[in-house]
């Protein structure tokens, strides 16, 4: 009895936990971060809101990203006062609403459109949202905030059931 107590809550704890996660956008999706692939077509098929996750990966020292503003955008021209990201598996977290960009400062990789600018929107209230982004992306972004308080609290609800048992 104890064990198909376990695997109800198990189960019941994995259905309410894996969707109170923000999306994961893997930037240019398998393609990844690099040369001779449209970002502006990516991100026109994405939604992007606050708490979303962007993931830039590519080769180490092939590429970097830079946050930039929309001048450094328009101009390829990264700002000396911004430490790019050059891990090759760099992640983002999408923290307030409104236009961001990014860049690639190695050499002309900007000018031959390694750049991306997004529109985050604010975090969801609950209504359903599209399909997810990309290789790693949550299905969950439709939870709103007041949502994953509830999961957690059933999570823990369930976990204390299995505890009890």
């Amino acid at each position: 009895m104890a064990y198909t107590t376990f695997l109800i809550a198990l189960v019941v704890v994995a259905m309410v936990a894996v969707p109170a996660t923000a999306t994961e956008h893997w930037v240019g999706d398998d393609q990844g971060w690099k040369l001779d692939f449209n970002y502006t077509n990516w991100a026109a098929t994405k939604e992007f809101r606050v708490g979303d996750k962007l993931i830039f990966k590519y080769k180490k020292d092939a590429h970097n990203v830079y946050k930039a503003d929309k001048e450094a955008f328009q101009t390829c021209t990264p700002s000396s006062d911004v430490t790019p990201l050059t891990s090759g598996n760099d992640e983002i977290t999408l923290t307030s609403p409104g236009k961001k960009w990014y860049i690639c400062g190695i050499g002309k990789h900007c000018e031959k459109g390694m750049k991306l600018a997004i529109n985050v929107l604010a975090a969801e209230s609950g209504s359903p949202a599209p399909s997810p982004s990309g290789p790693a992306s949550s299905s969950a972004s439709w939870i709103s905030p007041n949502e994953k308080f509830v999961a957690s609290i059933v999570a823990a609800f369930a976990m204390f059931v299995v505890i009890m048992t």
